[in-house]
């Protein structure tokens, strides 16, 4: 047998048994044979470069590594769904689909909303070409390398029935023991765990290393055919397809023949999706006929033929035991409320965040209140009011006047929220927080260093401040719990690395207050180099883009005490970047010249870096407040109540994710 024919036969095998067991669940050889014929196949493709095939199941194990996404158009434009909460909604647009058909029969293909990223897949002749993101709705980004690592993704599609090209969409997704799994490394390493499965996802595909993609073990639901040739009747017939041939379909789907059942479904899973090996956040609701589908047609945002429903926030009712005030590495002082623990939305709840003075007088919250509970965007726990029919009259909790930590008169500038400990030099959980700030990914990157790490090198007076780290010595450890020669010399190798970090991602790690990554980077842009940065007055820091008097005021502040300049010459003279020549955002229109935005909220196709970057490439300017001189607050979920209600008080246009992608078109 030549070398090309044993690759094409190891192939066929190992696509063979990764279909039997991601469709089937059948394990058809051991993990111990299949690794064998799967080491065997990478060999052959290193040592024969020119008989490896697109379609290579040893891509799934990844190893490429991309410096940037090209961008692309999608085929068919991938829209949004209207969304609905209530049953009323819900009828409403069975009663637009009834008018729409003129009263023919139809019926409903209902789907569990998968909380991931959407994808798009394009296959030409079987093979896989090419994996997007879903973008703007109208281009997005070519992830294909980190696409191909998803084991249940069909690389190569054997049907008689598929055209010769043809798209396939997905929910990409992090199952819930990936995710779980991951923080469990993090944690023990000291990082930083991930926050959620959705935002895991997202961050995920967009990694530059597909080796590391591949090893977080990311998976997809399939839910939709799309084509110039459709070779199906109907959703339901397609999906069954697509699952015979090797795609990873849900099986949660039902065919519904009239609302009433649509609402069955709705009931059925309201508690059951909890248990699920991934988050949902809804039902999507299509019409199952493809003809009827096309002559209902497309509004400008949404097919009329789909809706999808969000279940709503599921609120608890629990006791409020205290309030506790953590002291953050800029000095903000942020009330958390310690709850009697109550299980809401799949977890046990026991802390909740009151973010501020301000929050605590409108709650107008006492010892011993009971409050409710509930998850902003299923995240995030919340208090968002005070059971009073049941109050005590307990005293009223007030906010302190001295740091909790040092004892400092906390400040609270004018027109800030937040009360803050000005001791920046000598409060203990400041110091800290600078330091687990800097060695975080986005600034100095300085992996092997964890919150426990630091507390332990503090506690015991080794590192005081963020130049230190440049002057640690292998027989510090010595004696410390849990450090041997290889963890040590890990730890110093990383610090030697963070010298050659860009000079923009050093100063966000300086943690100047007001200044983050987005800010740093306007700033390098402007002044190049620390030293011009360090001699600007406030007049020239003011005349940068996006830098107002209140961020200005703090730069100047930062520069001026001795404790800082101190730690700035001794990382200067350690070797860390302090200049750097970048580059602007090239621009893509002028669509948005003149107009200014604030984000705020977390959204469905942008984190908010990409939101940014995608307005200050359309000529537009994002600032961080509120003012009567902003043309657009763009909204996402869970947005505070405090910018919703200025902006109403100031009548500026509140723009829903959609609204503002039309702004660009």
């Amino acid at each position: 047998m030549d070398i090309n024919q044993r690759m094409n036969e190891l192939i066929e095998k190992i696509n063979l048994y990764n279909e039997a067991y991601y469709q089937k669940n059948e394990s058809l050889i051991s993990d111990q044979a299949f690794d064998q014929l799967l080491a065997e196949l990478i060999q052959l493709e290193q040592d024969n470069p020119l008989f490896k095939r697109s379609d290579s199941p040893t891509q799934k194990v990844g190893g490429t590594i991309t410096k940037e996404f090209k961008s692309v158009i999608h085929q068919f434009p991938m829209l949004s769904l209207g969304n609905t909460y209530n049953e009323t909604d819900l009828r409403d647009f069975d009663e637009r689909v009834k008018r729409g058909l003129d009263g023919e029969k139809y019926e409903y293909v209902c789907e569990l909303k998968f909380d991931g990223v959407a994808l798009s897949f394009w296959y030409t002749n079987g093979i896989l070409q090419k994996g997007v993101t879903r973008g703007d709705g109208t281009r997005g980004d070519d992830i294909t390398a980190n696409v191909k690592t998803i084991k249940s993704l069909p690389t190569r599609v054997n049907s008689t029935v598929l055209p010769a090209s043809y798209e396939i969409r997905g929910e990409g997704y992090m199952p819930i023991t990936s995710f779980d799994r991951i923080n469990a490394e993090k944690l023990a390493k000291g990082d930083q765990p991930l926050a959620n499965p959705r935002n895991a996802a997202s961050g995920t595909f967009k990694m530059q290393d597909s080796a590391e993609v591949a090893r977080r073990d990311m998976e997809c639901f399939i839910y939709s055919y799309v084509g110039n040739e459709n070779p199906f009747n109907s959703h339901s017939e397609a999906l069954e397809h697509l699952k015979s041939v090797g795609f990873s379909v849900s099986p949660t789907y039902r065919v519904c023949a009239s609302i009433e059942e649509v609402l069955n479904y709705i009931s059925d899973w309201a508690d059951k999706r909890n248990d699920l090996p991934l988050n949902t956040d809804g039902i999507v609701i299509k019409v199952n006929d493809f003809g009827q589908q096309e002559r209902l047609g497309f509004t400008a945002k949404s097919p009329r033929w789909a809706i999808a429903f969000k279940y709503p926030s599921e609120i608890a009712r629990t006791r409020i035991s205290s309030i506790s005030y953590q002291v953050g590495r800029t000095g903000n002082v942020t009330p958390v409320a310690n709850l009697e623990p109550v299980y809401l939305a799949g977890t046990v709840i026991k802390r909740a965040s009151i973010h501020n003075a301000n929050e605590m007088e409108r709650l107008d919250l006492r010892e011993g209140d009971t409050v409710f509970i509930e998850k902003g965007g299923e995240i995030i726990p919340k208090i968002t009011g005070v059971d009073t029919s049941v109050r005590k009259m307990g005293e009223v909790f007030l906010f302190p006047s001295h740091c909790p930590d040092c004892g400092t008169a906390l400040i609270r500038l004018e027109g800030e929220a937040n009360h803050y400990c000005p001791n920046d030099a000598g409060c203990p959980p400041q110091i800290k927080g600078k330091i687990e700030h800097f060695i975080a990914r986005k600034a100095l990157n300085i992996e092997n260093l964890g919150t426990e790490t630091v507390d332990l090198l503090f506690e015991k007076g080794i590192v005081r401040n963020v130049a230190d780290l440049y002057d640690l010595r292998a027989e510090q450890f010595f004696g410390l719990d849990g450090f041997q020669t290889k963890s040590i010399q890990n730890i110093l190798t990383s610090v030697e690395k963070s010298k050659e970090i860009p000079f923009r991602q050093v100063l966000f790690g300086l943690g100047i207050r007001h200044v983050g990554a987005t800010i740093a980077e306007k700033l390098v842009l402007h002044f190049h180099s620390l030293e011009n940065l360090m001699q600007a007055s406030l007049d020239e820091l003011v005349a940068v883009p996006e830098i107002g008097e209140r961020i200005a005021l703090s730069v100047l502040e930062y520069f001026s005490k001795e404790e800082n300049t101190r730690i700035l010459d001794r990382l200067k003279k350690a070797g860390v970047q302090f200049s750097e020549e970048i580059s602007e955002i090239v621009l893509e229109t002028t669509a948005l010249e003149g107009k200014t935005f604030v984000i705020s909220g977390v959204f469905t196709h942008f984190d908010r870096d990409e939101l940014k970057a995608k307005i200050i490439a359309n000529g537009g300017k994002v600032v961080s407040s509120i003012s009567a001189k902003l043309d657009y607050l763009v909204a996402g979920s869970s947005m505070g109540p405090a910018k919703l209600e200025k902006a109403n008080s100031l009548s500026i246009p509140i723009i829903s994710e959609d609204e503002f992608l039309a702004l660009l078109s």
